[in-house]
Order: structure tokens, then C-alpha cells, then sequence
């Protein structure tokens, strides 16, 4: 009698581990993503003034590859420059499509940068709001991106057209811990070419919990011979040589 109960459990055991195995493949994921950095550094340069920002996003992924996305962060830099005095939050929306050749993984997309209401405008005579395409490839813990302006880039006039390469490698050291190194170099058609760099450490402590610790910094500076200054950011260098940023996020 106990060699058939052991049976009859074994095979509601397995019949368990079948139906599991089975499950098929949802044909969509959505996650969402909250967190607060002590500086938001983009490209090398401070959105914020060197002062914290708030930030979250929402990512739709389709199992076929195709996904689209909304990521928003509080900003200053468009306030901070004068006759403009609205445009306190950046609001990027995107969608492309990620697949593999091989070894060789890749993804392109469009990247809409949207500022609600701004009047960047006064500025220069044009939005700050910007389009762009782009293009990536990775390889191992290696990827390169391009990224072309298919507008002005953020406000600043006839500069259509302008260029961004990315560099970067994600180095995984165990125990939740991750490395990645970055170069990038921004062309700005019409004004010149500057490059920005980092180094970040991030610890996952599971649950969905990210913290990191990141150097950043350009050579906006020895490039175009001054310090990217705004005037309502006072004398801060908002593309220094090289700053400490700390963040944390939550994944859900």
C-alpha cells in the first residue's frame, strides 16, 4: 500500500514539474522602474545643476522583439537658462526592436526627448524638445550605439543632424556586484565635438533593488577652452572633469 502512495505522489510529482515546464511564454512583460540620483548626469553633462533628481519609467516588451517605453526625470537646466522659465521635466518615449544574428545582439529604435511646456524657444528660437534614431550592437559584455538628431538637439539651432557614439561594457564581479566602463563622444553640428566618460559600480541586493556609485566627467572644458555654466546655475561647472553620482533604484 505505501509503494503505491509513494508511486501516485511521484507521478502527481513529476505531472506537477510537466505542466510548469509547459507554461507558455506570456506574449508581453511590463515592468516599472522608480529611483533618485544625487546628480542627473546625461552625456556628461548636469541636467539638474549638480542637485538630485527623481526619475521612473515604464518598459512594454513584446516576445517578438518590438518594445516601447517612457522613462521622465526632473530637470532644471531649461529654467536655468534665461528668457525660458518653463520646462521642469523631461519625459523621453521610445520604441524600436531587439533581436540576435549569432553572437551579435542588436537593437534600433526612435527616442523622443519631450519637455512639457517649455519655451525653450525664447532662447534660441527653437524647442528644446528632440527626435532621434539609433542603432546598437553588442557583443559579449560589450556594446556600441549610435545615436543620430533627426531635429535640433535640445534647442540648440541648426545643429540637425548632429552625433552621438557610445562605448560601454557590463562586467558582471559576482555577488551582485557589476561593473561598466563608458566613453562617448557627442558631435553638436555646427559648434564641435566633446567627449564624456564614467566608471560605475552597482550592487543588486535582489527584490529589484539597484544601488550605485559612478566618476563621470567630460573634457567639455579643454575642448572648447570654458566650463559649461547656465546663469541660473551660478558658476557650477555642469560638464566637470569628474564628479561622484550615487543612485538607487526599484524594479518592479
Amino acid at each position: 500500500m505505501k509503494a503505491k502512495a509513494s508511486l501516485l505522489l511521484s507521478s502527481l510529482v513529476l505531472s506537477g514539474a510537466a505542466i510548469a515546464q509547459a507554461k507558455p511564454e506570456p506574449d508581453f512583460t511590463l515592468s516599472y522602474n522608480v529611483g533618485v540620483v544625487s546628480d542627473y548626469r546625461y552625456r556628461g553633462i548636469s541636467q539638474t545643476a549638480r542637485r538630485p533628481a527623481l526619475q521612473g519609467g515604464v518598459d512594454w516588451a513584446h516576445k517578438s522583439g518590438f518594445y516601447l517605453g517612457t522613462w521622465a526625470s526632473t530637470i532644471r537646466w531649461i529654467k536655468d537658462t534665461p528668457p525660458a522659465t518653463r520646462g521642469s521635466v523631461e519625459l523621453d518615449l521610445y520604441g524600436g526592436y531587439k533581436g540576435t544574428a549569432g553572437a551579435i545582439g542588436y537593437d534600433v529604435g526612435f527616442l523622443q526627448y519631450w519637455y512639457p511646456r517649455n519655451n525653450y524657444d525664447l532662447v534660441t528660437g527653437e524647442k528644446a524638445d528632440t527626435t532621434e534614431a539609433y542603432g546598437a550592437l553588442t557583443f559579449g559584455p560589450a556594446t556600441v550605439k549610435y545615436s543620430h538628431a533627426l531635429t535640433d538637439l535640445f534647442g540648440a539651432a541648426n545643429s540637425d543632424g548632429s552625433g552621438y557614439l557610445d562605448l560601454s561594457a557590463t562586467f558582471d564581479v559576482g555577488n551582485g556586484f557589476s561593473v561598466v566602463p563608458h566613453v562617448g563622444w557627442q558631435k553638436i553640428k555646427n559648434f564641435g565635438t566633446y567627449r564624456d566618460y564614467s566608471v560605475s559600480l552597482a550592487k543588486d541586493f535582489g527584490g529589484g533593488l539597484v544601488v550605485s556609485g559612478a566618476v563621470v566627467g567630460t573634457n567639455w572644458e579643454d575642448r572648447f577652452g570654458f566650463p559649461n555654466t547656465l546663469p541660473g546655475s551660478g558658476t557650477k561647472d555642469l560638464a566637470k572633469k569628474a564628479g561622484l553620482v550615487v543612485g538607487a533604484k526599484y524594479s518592479f
